[in-house]
């Protein structure tokens, strides 16, 4: 079985700061996706509920997870959204049934 791993990472902005969260989003997508070990990486908001955006990742292992998440560019979006979310962020790590 492959190490590569999906992530689903939920985000739910407070009233009023729904754009704040989606242009900090946007703004980390070039770099994570130039990391060797990233595969996908898409911002995205839920049509049903503005103030809820995901991020799909895929990425070569879990420890590839970890690596992205000690980078500046990582770090500076996690600062950048303190203020403006409603809950915790919410991340599921799924693997792949079949290759």
């Amino acid at each position: 079985m492959t190490q590569e791993i999906t992530v689903v990472a939920r985000i739910k902005a407070k009233v009023g700061h729904e754009e704040t969260v989606a242009a900090a989003m946007v703004a980390c997508v070039p770099e994570s996706r130039a990391e060797a070990t990233n595969f996908q990486y898409v911002p995205n908001r839920d049509l049903d509920d503005p103030q809820v955006f995901y991020f799909i990742e895929h990425w070569a292992s879990r420890e590839a997870l970890q690596e992205h998440m000690e980078t500046p560019h990582f770090k500076k979006l996690a600062d950048s959204l303190k203020d403006s979310v409603a809950e915790p962020l919410s991340v599921n790590i799924l693997q792949p049934l079949v290759d």
